[in-house]
């Protein structure tokens, strides 16, 4: 059992000094990975009010990883692969549960996968994300560094769930449970979406994106620099005019994200997953 106090203490020790001992980080930088792989260890948990509190430390030791790590040869008859020592492929076993269907699919060690997971080809999952119980990562879809992905989550066909990093402070991007992530959707940096939205095909949300909510008649935007997408909102792609006569003259609108309805039960069956693809 990992003394996760005293993992902090050391990753944030070596993670401050200019040189540290390669051997004392490489064995702190294991350990973390480690806590990481079973889920012992997060990037952001959530408090019992809903708020998201990020682990400044563990992004600090994943960093720390980057920086005392050399290049290997990790390559396979026909698969060159050569990256650092410390971030080889997560050891991903039958016993965990998880569902990884062969075809070019990547899961990088120090991110965790829930039993019941399922992982169609080819996605990737980064370093520090977590992907909990029954979520679905569709094809070509990209789980980025550090997110925290909920419970029966479809992350469909090609969307993009960014990472965060540095500043080390900074909230991943947060997706709750019994979430719907549509194809070639992207949520990035300073976003949390609630449990049981819906984000539709193509929409792409920021921390700097204005979500208009066509049912509540109110524009929301980011504070203390995070986007929040409400519980059960269903979010489409729409347009607004760009303001000013030149806007006007050459009839010019902008890209916006906009709230069409709250989540009902005609959302819920299209939304669903069948069975028989678990």
């Amino acid at each position: 059992m990992v003394d996760v106090e005293a993992l902090r203490n050391r990753i944030e020790t070596l993670a401050s000094e200019d040189d540290p001992k390669a051997g004392v980080a490489g064995d702190a930088v294991a350990d973390l990975i480690r806590a990481l792989n079973t889920g012992t260890v997060r990037s952001a948990s959530r408090r019992d009010d809903g708020t998201w509190t990020a682990h400044a430390w563990v992004k600090q030791g994943i960093l720390l990883g980057f920086r005392i790590g050399r290049i290997v040869d990790y390559s396979t008859k026909g698969f060159p692969f050569f990256d650092k020592h410390t971030y080889p492929v997560k050891p991903v076993q039958k016993s965990d549960g998880v569902r990884l269907v062969p075809g070019g699919s990547s899961v990088r060690t120090g991110s965790y996968l829930a039993p019941g997971v399922v992982c169609m080809p080819p996605m990737y999952v980064n370093v520090g994300a977590y992907v909990d119980e029954g979520t679905m990562v569709d094809s070509h879809a990209l789980v980025g560094s550090c997110a925290q992905i909920g419970k029966r989550v479809h992350l469909s066909a090609a969307a993009q769930i960014g990472g965060v990093l540095e500043p080390v402070n900074a909230t991943p991007v947060i997706i709750e449970d019994d979430v719907f992530i549509g194809g070639q959707a992207g949520v990035y940096e300073g976003c949390i979406v609630r449990e049981g939205a819906v984000i539709a095909a193509g929409v792409q949300l920021t921390s700097s994106t204005r979500l208009y909510d066509a049912v509540q008649e109110q524009v929301i935007t980011a504070e203390d620099g995070t986007l929040e997408v409400p519980e059960n909102a269903v979010v489409v792609s729409g347009t607004r005019p760009l303001s000013g006569d030149f806007g006007a003259e050459h009839g010019l609108s902008l890209y916006t994200p906009v709230i069409i309805k709250y989540r009902d039960g005609k959302t819920d069956a299209a939304t669903a997953l069948e069975d028989a693809l678990r």
